[in-house]
């Protein structure tokens, strides 16, 4: 098995993959035009929510079981990860979503009204039942990625603009990718990160929706992360106004307190999928391609960057594979 390798692409799958590879002693090579992870990739727009229980509602099996080893990989890098679970709420119109998500999903405890009071006080004066998904954490994306960009640093692994790959080239490159994977599409996300030093949030927050998930994450000093929009487009680059609306007045149904908040940042990217939204690990033309993330990509890029590991340094064919693979 080959113990050198080329890794096109610095976002959060090509991070964690050449973490993993390096770790375990293999010479690394990462090129990536932009010189490193920033506000080129869609993982720098990212959540960051390792919350495999509430992706179990409309996710395949495996991305919850995969899934629920994130936080201690992410853990086991030196990330800080925060553990309070997060909470699920539906407006009154929507109570049939919240029942449905109920039935779907493992690891929750029903809150009362009295029970949302002592875990996030300004959810109870709108909502009168939320879950507690008990189990689940959230990190920071920019600070995750810049942490393993770092420490990969530290090992002798730094990230070239360009160069001639050698060994087995992986390519992690996500959407730009396309041109070697047609199967591959866009899913368009959309972002705003507020000021809101009003609102006190301790955990992530899922507003249910008819049509996609909405969530908030806590930053830190009265800064928010509010997401994400799910648009069949592969454009990277303009959020449109619906969509910021949208946003924005999902925020104001958790709390009205989101009112005076200031925008910070809005951001836009194009998630990378396959037709199932599931990842690949396949194999084409002599070059492995660790890709289709979808909106998974903090909570899967480890368990590929493991089975990755696995294949080409110990023989191990992993689990989630393409059958094109030669």
């Amino acid at each position: 098995m080959s113990t050198e390798f080329t890794i096109l692409g610095a976002g959060v799958a090509g991070l964690c993959v050449a973490s993993e590879l390096s770790k375990r002693g293999a010479s690394v090579t990462m090129i990536d035009p932009y010189g490193g992870p920033g506000p080129h990739g869609c993982s720098w727009w990212a959540g960051g929510m390792l919350a495999p229980d509430c992706e179990g509602e409309t996710a395949e099996p495996a991305v919850v079981a995969h899934g629920r080893n994130a936080a201690a990989w992410w853990q086991d890098q030196g990330v800080q990860v925060t553990y309070n679970g997060s909470v699920v709420v539906a407006l009154s119109r929507d109570t049939a979503e919240l029942q449905r998500f109920q039935r779907r999903t493992e690891n929750h405890v029903t809150l009362d009204r009295a029970g949302l009071t002592e875990l996030e006080p300004q959810l109870a004066e709108r909502f009168g039942t939320a879950l507690h998904m008990t189990a689940e954490g959230h990190v920071t994306p920019r600070l995750a990625l810049t942490h393993l960009r770092d420490q990969l640093e530290a090992r002798g692994v730094h990230v070239q603009s360009q160069g001639t790959p050698s060994g087995q080239v992986i390519d992690c490159r996500g959407l730009a990718a396309k041109d070697a994977l047609p199967d591959l599409r866009g899913v368009k996300g959309e972002m705003v990160i507020l000021h809101a030093p009003d609102v006190s949030l301790d955990r992530p927050v899922r507003l249910l929706h008819p049509r996609f998930p909405l969530y908030i994450v806590p930053r830190g000093d009265g800064v928010f992360m509010l997401g994400a929009t799910q648009i069949e487009s592969g454009e990277r680059s303009r959020a449109t106004v619906r969509s910021v609306m949208e946003l924005l007045s999902a925020a104001y149904a958790l709390t009205p307190a989101f009112g005076e908040a200031e925008i910070l940042e809005t951001g836009v990217d194009a998630r990378p999928a396959f037709p199932d939204n599931m990842p690949r690990i396949r194999k084409k033309n002599g070059v492995v391609y660790v890709n289709g993330l979808f909106r998974h990509g903090y909570l899967l890029a480890p368990a590929l960057a493991v089975m990755l590991a696995d294949w080409q340094l110990d023989g191990k064919l992993p689990e989630i594979w393409h059958e094109d693979h030669d």
